[in-house]
């Protein structure tokens, strides 16, 4: 049985993992490295210090499914809806422009990384691991990973964002071709922050909106009331208020610590939103690598670096940044495996 690493443990690498075990559980043993101490990626959900039950969705604020996806992709997001994971947006989000008639958006009840969680349920997962090498070593791959030893596998696939996958060193440097190289060097991504803010329970947030997207501020692009997002509003549970940057700032800010920007967030956030109650606790995230701008060309889904033992990346670098395109790559992956295998 051929041993397969996924790098990765955001939507790409989940999905991948499921699907893999699913196609090919008699073939493949399945193992799942990410270098935080917890699933989601850019899917990430935060908790209050004081109130597990209190959320924030740090990355993703919700899935939203074009005609198109809604039929290529009707088993994924069933699944999704039948398993309580997600469900329709209901709540009111001030300033949205949809581009396309018949576009479909839902949230997720418990955090949208409830959603990576579901689709790594039955894998070995692994936090801590950030990988650094990978080598060609007797027929396999070696993979490096700082504070513990390296392993051997048959297989691995890289989900990262590609700037990430670019600066991993060993032999893999050799085995990305230049024309691979100028492809992946090609792609391009945004940068912002995203700060939380964690209440009392019983604290009143007195808009009429449970998101809105901010045009005229240089600070704050998206706010979003969490709770009243999922429709979730309890008084035995304190609001979440979580605000991402934009672009612009992000880029301006990103070689700032990370309690310098919240200070500058929380500044525009009262200009914004004058009044607001003094929160519990606060989480400040920094995205370096928020949102594909420019996905890696001619390579719609994945790219394959070596093909024995097989080495593959993929991510929404390689298609684009929504629940969509994460699944279109996570199956080109497992067409990969199910020719290679």
């Amino acid at each position: 049985m051929a041993r397969v690493l996924i790098v990765g443990a955001g939507l790409t690498g989940s999905l991948s993992a499921s699907l893999l075990r699913r196609e090919l559980s008699n073939k493949l043993q399945i193992v799942v490295w990410d270098k935080a101490r917890g699933a989601g990626g850019r899917m990430s959900t935060s908790r209050s210090p004081h109130d597990p039950n209190c959320m924030a969705d740090l990355g993703a604020q919700y899935i939203t499914v074009t005609p198109y996806y809604a039929e290529k992709h009707q088993s994924f997001h069933e699944e999704m809806l039948s398993h309580g994971i997600l469900k329709p947006l209901l709540s009111s989000v001030e300033g949205m422009v949809q581009k396309e008639k018949g576009i479909c958006n839902y949230v997720a009840s418990q955090g949208t990384s409830s959603i990576v969680k579901h689709y790594l349920a039955d894998s070995d997962v692994f936090y801590n691991r950030h990988v650094t090498h990978i080598n060609l070593k007797e027929g396999k791959l070696e993979v490096c990973s700082i504070s513990t030893p390296s392993e051997m596998f048959d297989a691995v696939v890289l989900t990262m964002p590609v700037p990430q996958i670019l600066q991993l060193q060993g032999h893999i440097e050799t085995l990305i071709s230049e024309s691979q190289r100028q492809q992946l060097e090609a792609a391009s991504y945004s940068s912002r922050f995203a700060l939380a803010l964690f209440y009392e329970a019983g604290t009143q947030i007195g808009v009429p909106w449970a998101m809105k997207y901010i045009a005229d501020n240089p600070c704050i692009r998206f706010i979003s009331i969490d709770n009243k997002k999922r429709s979730l509003e309890s008084p035995e549970v304190g609001p979440s208020i979580v605000v991402h940057t934009t672009v612009q700032f992000g880029v301006e800010n990103m070689h700032k610590d990370k309690e310098e920007v919240e200070l500058l967030i929380l500044d525009q956030l009262q200009q914004v939103l004058p009044g607001l109650p003094k929160s519990i606790s606060t989480k400040c995230h920094k995205w370096r690598y928020s949102q594909v701008i420019k996905s890696v060309l001619n390579c719609p889904g994945q790219m394959m670096l070596n093909g024995q033992p097989l080495l593959v990346c993929g991510g929404d670098g390689f298609t684009h940044s929504n629940f969509d395109g994460c699944t279109e790559s996570a199956l080109t992956i497992l067409d990969v495996f199910k020719c290679h295998f």
